[in-house]
């Protein structure tokens, strides 16, 4: 029977703990038998959990017999992690064992430099501070999770759902993955990664500069078919003045903030009505469905209609 051992370190998110005991502890092959064994292990006999104490039935010595170690994030994910941590993870490393953290939880699996010079992802509240802290990780804060072999990182809570079905995928195929993800009520692939849940805010000008009479101008027309050089004479300076001081000021170019707008006034409208997708395109000034479609997959990882999806679900 294969082990999986989920690490609860101080301060553990309880929804990244559980994610894992409940996968794995309620997958079946068929014919009923159970392919995993779940252990709780912990640095100390009790750990702070938020609103509770946990009292982890095994210790470090867990990971020592386990092909896979399952590590959920922390309510801080800066805390250090424990030196004796680091060497028991870096010593399961080495004979083999299997390595993935939910959310937050990549911060202790990049302490133990098991990560360096490979790709990885986190919740993307945290991505920045995640690829400030190991350069010499490659962060994508845009997928549900990254699989690059013996180490696997996901985003944020759900998305350790996600992990959790791919790694039954992986060792016991496609059926028994998606018997367990109809026992979780989840699709065993979803559409688009974690930039769908991204809130994609416009970088603001700073108060009282140039740009932000033009900002607010751009976002009470998004409706019309503006072209830059529209722009350009509503800000009274030609188009190549206006892309220059554009990019000081935001970051980015005039129709890249404009596309970036329209989506982002699309999504309000996709999470909140239930108007066609073509009449949406119409409302924040796609010329047509079709560029509407290709831009919000672009911005934000899947398509308008899967995105209105899943808040219907989210809202049930």
């Amino acid at each position: 029977m294969h082990t999986v051992a989920v690490l609860a370190l101080p301060e553990v998110v309880a929804f990244d703990l559980a994610t894992p005991l409940e996968v794995f502890a309620r997958t079946r092959l068929p014919g009923g038998r159970l392919p995993y064994e779940v252990r709780v292990c912990a640095p100390a006999p009790e750990v702070e959990a938020g609103g509770f104490v946990l009292r982890a039935p095994w210790g470090l010595e867990a990971l020592a017999g386990a092909e896979t170690i399952i590590l959920p994030g922390r309510a801080d994910p800066l805390t250090p992690v424990p030196a004796e941590v680091i060497a028991a993870l870096r010593a399961a490393a080495a004979r083999g064992a299997r390595i993935a953290s939910i959310c937050s939880g990549a911060f202790t699996l990049a302490a133990t430099g098991l990560l360096d010079g490979r790709r990885a992802t986190t919740h993307w509240l945290a991505a920045h501070t995640l690829a400030e802290l190991h350069p010499e990780i490659t962060v994508d804060p845009g997928v549900l999770y990254v699989d690059t072999g013996q180490f696997l990182t996901s985003a944020g809570a759900a998305a350790g759902l996600d992990l959790c079905l791919h790694l039954i995928r992986r060792d016991h195929g496609a059926a028994v993955a998606a018997d367990a993800a109809r026992l979780s009520v989840m699709p065993l692939e979803r559409e688009g990664g974690q930039a769908q849940f991204i809130v994609h805010d416009q970088p603001p000008a700073p108060r009282g500069s140039l740009m932000e009479p033009v900002l607010r101008w751009i976002g009470e027309h998004l409706d019309r078919p503006l072209t830059l050089a529209e722009i350009a004479a509503m800000a009274g300076m030609s188009t190549r003045t206006l892309n220059r001081r554009f990019r000081e000021q935001t970051g980015t170019t005039p129709l890249k903030w404009l596309n970036r707008a329209r989506v982002r006034r699309a999504q309000h409208l996709l999470e909140s009505g239930d108007e066609p997708v073509e009449r949406i395109a119409v409302q924040v000034g796609f010329g047509s469905p079709t560029a509407f479609r290709d831009q919000f997959k672009r911005v934000v990882g899947t398509s308008p209609q899967a995105y209105r999806d899943s808040w219907v679900s989210r809202r049930r």
